[in-house]
């Protein structure tokens, strides 16, 4: 079964950067376009960006596009997530995901989650 542990999270100023990174194991990283999704309190869990399996294509959530940037080692197996001009609205639980098909973005498509990392993003 496929594993995703999630790493990089914590608390961050307005404007400020962080970086996530998630690391896959039990199946080829480098076959499977990949994903990173996020869930604030009392909201629906939402897509914000994805990776094609080689690493040239990407698409994100509109509100983060030009902020946050995905990217993959693929010799690490493992998806970043650069996330810069952080806002209060960012605030979340982060998760990454072995999408179905690269453009999929819908989490209703997937049953097994990592543990997840938390950004807060507050003055």
């Amino acid at each position: 079964q496929v594993q995703l542990v999630e790493s990089g999270g914590g608390l961050v100023q307005p404007g400020g950067s962080l970086r996530l990174s998630c690391v896959v194991s039990g199946r080829t990283f480098s076959d499977v376009a990949m994903g990173w999704f996020r869930q604030a309190p009392g909201k629906e869990r939402e897509f914000v960006a994805g990776i094609n399996s080689g690493g040239g294509s990407t698409y994100y959530k509109l509100s983060v596009k030009g902020r946050f940037t995905i990217s993959r080692d693929n010799a690490e197996s493992t998806v970043y997530l650069q996330l810069d001009s952080l806002k209060p609205e960012d605030t979340a639980v982060y998760y990454c995901q072995s999408l179905n098909y690269y453009g999929d973005s819908s989490p209703r498509h997937y049953d097994f989650w990592g543990q997840g990392t938390q950004v807060t993003v507050s003055s």
